[in-house]
């Protein structure tokens, strides 16, 4: 792990990797260091803004390979598995377009952090064959609510915008709204599962 100055009361901790962010995430969550204004989870990051002395001593002690649990907020999603890269999941998976669904609705996803878009989490727990690559050429227009994956990640289009990752299906669960409290459905350490509905 490497930190990193950020102006004059932030700091970026670069991890090795997703686990060592989401570790890092939790650990110092838990903790409640003073003078701590937010955090911002990434990939292989977490922005710490105040606080910065206390989270490096604090993550100095501790051990990241067993970070604390909490007690993590569960979302259930319906979707209806009607996407237009369905076949093609399923041919480069080698499996059946029905077990692609039956995989996807069988796990159980963690929000490892958010981004790209006000109210997009990137969900980690995706099962090995599902773990396919972006499309070669992304589409202009996804609607909101698609449902795709990429890489180690599925996920949810909150709003209508470009996008790559590969489609499953559609949701019309409200991701992002600006009025709520809080405007995110989706919070880092929140485990989602999703519903196959027809």
């Amino acid at each position: 792990m490497r930190w990193r100055r950020c102006g004059e009361d932030a700091a970026l901790l670069d991890c090795d990797s997703l686990d060592q962010a989401r570790a890092a995430h939790a650990t110092v969550l838990a903790a409640r260091p003073p003078g701590v204004v937010d955090l911002v989870p990434g990939a292989r990051s977490l922005l710490v803004v105040g606080g910065v002395a206390a989270v490096r001593a604090l993550l100095e002690d501790a051990d990241l390979a067993h970070p604390p649990a909490g007690e993590p907020r569960e979302v259930t999603l319906d979707v209806r598995y009607d996407g237009e890269d369905l076949a093609l999941i399923a041919a480069d998976g080698g499996i059946s377009p029905e077990a692609v669904v039956a995989m996807h609705t069988e796990a159980v996803y963690t929000v490892a952090f958010t981004g790209f878009a006000p109210g997009f989490g990137y969900l980690t727990g995706l099962p090995p064959q599902l773990r396919q690559p972006r499309l070669e050429s992304p589409r202009t227009r996804v609607p909101a609510g698609s449902v795709g994956l990429a890489g180690e990640f599925t996920g949810v289009y909150p709003r209508e915008s470009p996008g790559g990752w590969r489609l499953l299906g559609h949701t019309s669960a409200t991701l992002f709204d600006p009025h709520a409290d809080p405007p995110a459905l989706f919070a880092p350490g929140d485990r989602v599962r999703f519903r196959n509905v027809r």
